[in-house]
């Protein structure tokens, strides 16, 4: 056929022909030649568009996937010098796919026979349908490396950044990746070390200017003592695993479970499906099924995978890079539960009532395929009326089921009433150079709260399944607040002229009628930030004493395995009370959970300051160039030596230094949280709002210094302080006496009004 054939011609044809659906198939078929192949994409374009391709899919198409990485061989090069590779846990029905490798000029060389941990994009191209980049070739994990070049008449030499290191490396002149003197790489170890001289490395990536914002989140792994490189044990445990296969599982390919995660989100380990229960004695209830990966069938005790995981406790997060518990492997392959992949989990089926009470749960360990993985924007955009092509199809059976089971728990949860603070959380988005865009504050989308919502519900179901068949494992504890901190926030309340009573078993309640109180008023900031300051940190412990923050009795960390050590805890010991295999909760692990709790609780936090301290460094580097300018913010912390105030804008934390604050000495009240002016009694308090002039901004401390310009929107006084900068007033007892009886009077006009 040497015309164009028509679309229903088309879609006749990919229904007769199941199995041969590539572009290059449907052009053999009708004698598509030249030019005529770009008219015929157009037209599949133009298909897909309008629903076509997409409603017929199963009945044209296998609509099994490779998963975004995968273990490919690589095949020798072709006539034209391209690497091809083939996957080699291809589980599709169809002809293999073939992969197309794209090497970077910083890859290692490769050749026929390698084997390759490769990150795959799909594509529509006539000889491959996938194009891969290297990630590491299975069976090498060279040693990495951070540190400042020097350049040399030949190379030059890397030093290591890294506290108490001082082993120098030497870099070869073709190895130097184009790195200039003075800039921070990453490199990797190239070779034995000589008999003589520095050990070998080669440069495998330059990161610039030692202070910018790309280098920050290295720095920062590093000065905290974050591990970011896999032992080769580790890997080699890794890249020996195999995908766990149906077996003894309960068979759940046919749950219509979809992932919803952030749009960037490489890895997914939950998924979820919900639907009206058809019990008759259940009625307006419904059926919800959390299915997350079962990590426990890679990660077995003892192993060295085991040991690096435990040795992690968490991953880490920062804004251009994750460190993660887990090699790539495991992370972002067999336990990541890709849309139309099979991913084996450990699932539990939960039935609500009409009320939101869930009334009984089960758990199964079984073998799953999604069919979708969301991001929260557009799930919330379909239920709100505008679904995408990929949401349309999944509206009636699937996305308005899931709101509609979200509304009946929230019943639930609105008379538990766990604490309901409102602090916007910020996000730092990168440019494609590493530096930063914009700092937005995180949307709280009913998708967000949904998800959030079952994850909660099946971390009860876990922590009560295991507590039933009296099962060793970690809760997650959230105490209760101490006593002196409730002090502090009742005076805080009191102050402000809201109530926080007193003399009686504190409950969230209690506190959520306070923020009440305080929601639209001038103090809502700051009854939140208080609020939050009196609460304890969660922790992890073999004995539970519930979680105040969430107004559970009961509470364990099940959801999140590839994340979280304490998540593949729990998941072994429901694997040991059900019997499911020999690779649940071993003797080791029962023995040092004490042990444990305490290590990946200390991880935990370690991971948070490498966090803030990233974000803090990035925030500088961001506002770097705006020093003085003037910035609307609010005091988010008052110490002897001055005020902390958070900027609108940005949620960036700066430092207003004591001695900058005007013409007077300023007393400091640790229980109360004030400064008051000797001379004016003026009392700057947490959650004032001030106008302020950013004075200083360090990217390599992440330090922003401010000035004060305005308090609650009236000028501060100009001019240095009386008697010269060491000559503050002397402050005799009636002085002393005047700031108590000052105080007390402004609390009692506040309280008023």
């Amino acid at each position: 056929m040497s015309s164009l054939p028509t679309k229903q011609q088309i879609l006749d044809w990919i229904s007769e022909n199941p199995t041969q659906t590539a572009k290059r198939d449907i052009a053999r078929a009708f004698g598509i030649k030249g030019q005529s192949r770009i008219d015929l994409k157009r037209m599949l374009k133009e298909l897909e568009a309008e629903g076509h391709l997409e409603k017929r899919r199963k009945t044209y198409r296998d609509p099994d996937k490779l998963p975004p990485v995968s273990v490919l061989e690589v095949l020798p090069p072709d006539a034209d010098g391209d690497l091809f590779a083939k996957p080699l846990e291809w589980q599709g029905e169809g002809p293999q796919p073939k992969v197309l490798v794209i090497p970077r000029s910083s890859d290692p060389a490769m050749g026929g026979g390698d084997r390759i941990l490769g990150r795959l994009t799909e594509v529509n191209e006539d000889s491959h349908a996938y194009e891969a980049r290297l990630i590491r070739k299975i069976g090498t994990n060279p040693r990495r490396i951070l540190g400042i070049f020097r350049k040399g008449a030949e190379g030059g030499r890397i030093i290591p950044i890294d506290k108490g290191v001082d082993k120098e490396w030497r870099v070869g002149p073709g190895a130097t990746h184009g790195a200039k003197d003075g800039e921070l790489v990453e490199a990797e170890g190239a070779g034995p070390k000589a008999r003589m001289g520095l050990p070998q490395a080669r440069i495998v990536s330059r990161l610039g200017d030692p202070t910018e914002p790309r280098a920050v989140s290295l720095i920062a792994i590093h000065q905290h003592g974050i591990p970011d490189d896999f032992p080769d044990e580790v890997m080699a445990e890794a890249d020996r695993v195999k995908p766990a296969g149906l077996g003894k599982r309960e068979d759940l390919r046919e749950l219509p479970l979809v992932t919803i995660d952030p749009a960037d989100a490489r890895d997914h380990d939950d998924a979820c499906y919900a639907r009206p229960d058809d019990d008759p004695k259940n009625p307006g209830g419904f059926r919800v099924w959390v299915a997350i990966a079962d990590v426990a069938a890679y990660v077995t005790p003892g192993s060295a995978l085991d040991r690096e995981a435990r040795k992690r406790g968490n991953s880490t997060y920062f804004p251009d890079r994750v460190v993660p518990m887990l090699p790539d492997r495991l992370s972002g392959d067999l336990c990541s539960l890709h849309e139309g992949v099979p991913r084996a989990c450990i699932a539990v089926e939960m039935t609500l009532n009409a009320e939101g009470d869930k009334i009984r749960h089960r758990f199964t360990r079984g073998l799953m395929k999604s069919v979708a993985s969301l991001n929260y924007r557009e799930v919330q955009e379909a239920q709100d009326g505008s679904p995408n092509d990929k949401c349309a199809p999944l509206m009636d059976d699937i996305i308005h089921p899931l709101f509609a089971a979200y509304n009946c728990a929230r019943q639930a949860r609105a008379r538990r009433q766990p604490l309901d603070l409102d602090l916007p959380e910020r996000r730092i988005e990168l440019s494609e150079d590493g530096k930063v865009a914009s700092v937005a504050f995180k949307d709280r989308l009913d998708a967000h709260k949904l998800i959030e919502e079952f994850m909660i519900l099946a971390n009860v179901a876990a922590a009560e399944e295991l507590f039933a068949r009296k099962r060793p494992l970690l809760y997650r504890v959230h105490e209760e607040p101490d006593p002196t901190r409730l002090d502090a926030l009742r005076e805080v309340a009191q102050a402000s002229g809201f109530n926080l009573a007193k003399g009686q078993v504190l409950h969230t309640r209690h506190l959520n009628s306070l923020l009440g109180q305080a929601e639209g008023t001038e103090f809502d900031e700051l009854i939140n930030m208080s609020t939050l300051r009196s609460m304890q940190q969660a922790y992890y412990f073999p004995e539970n004493f519930g979680h105040f923050g969430l107004a559970l009795k009961s509470y364990a960390h099940f959801t999140s395995p590839i994340r979280r050590y304490a998540d593949l805890l729990v998941h072994r010991a429901l694997i040991s009370g059900h019997g499911w295999g020999k690779d649940g909760l071993s003797e080791q692990d029962i023995e040092t959970l004490e042990a444990t709790a305490q290590h990946i609780s200390d991880t935990e936090r370690r991971s948070m300051a490498a966090e803030r301290d990233t974000n803090d460094r990035y925030l500088a580097a961001y506002l770097a160039d705006r020093v003085g300018n003037e910035f609307a913010g609010r005091i988010s912390g008052i110490q002897r030596f001055g005020a902390f105030v958070r900027l609108d804008e940005t949620g960036a934390d700066g430092l207003i230094p004591v001695r900058t604050m005007g013409r007077e000495f300023f007393h400091y009240d640790g229980q109360s949280q004030t400064l008051m002016g000797s001379d004016t009694g003026l009392v700057i308090s947490v959650g004032d709002e001030v106008t302020v002039r950013l004075t200083e901004a360090e990217p390599v401390t992440g330090g922003l210094m401010l000035e004060l310009l305005e308090l609650r929107g009236k000028a501060m006084p100009k001019g240095p302080s009386r008697g010269g900068k060491s000559a503050g007033p002397r402050r005799s007892k009636a002085v002393k006496s005047g700031f108590r009886k000052e105080k007390a009077a402004r609390k009692v006009k506040r309280t008023r009004r």
